[in-house]
């Protein structure tokens, strides 16, 4: 999981050096957050929440195959 969305979100912004991926594991939910750089942050979220609904969307359809239920936080 943590590996999608790092490839995605390197894929998306301009410095992708400074794109950071932690996951924390739990019993049944896993929490990613994603951390980038400040002026990539809109190129991560979209207009309206597109991109960031996009990818949650694409973490949950993952996940569901793992039977497991996954969280994507982008913290600024």
């Amino acid at each position: 999981m943590k590996e999608l969305i790092e490839f995605i979100a390197r894929a998306l912004v301009d410095t992708p050096d400074m794109v950071e991926v932690t996951e924390i594991e739990g019993e049944q939910t896993s929490v990613i957050e994603l951390k980038v750089a400040k002026e990539d942050l809109g190129k991560v979220i979209g207009k309206q929440g597109r991109t960031a609904r996009a990818m949650r969307t694409i973490l949950s359809a993952a996940s569901t195959k793992l039977r497991k239920r996954a969280v994507l936080e982008i913290i600024e």
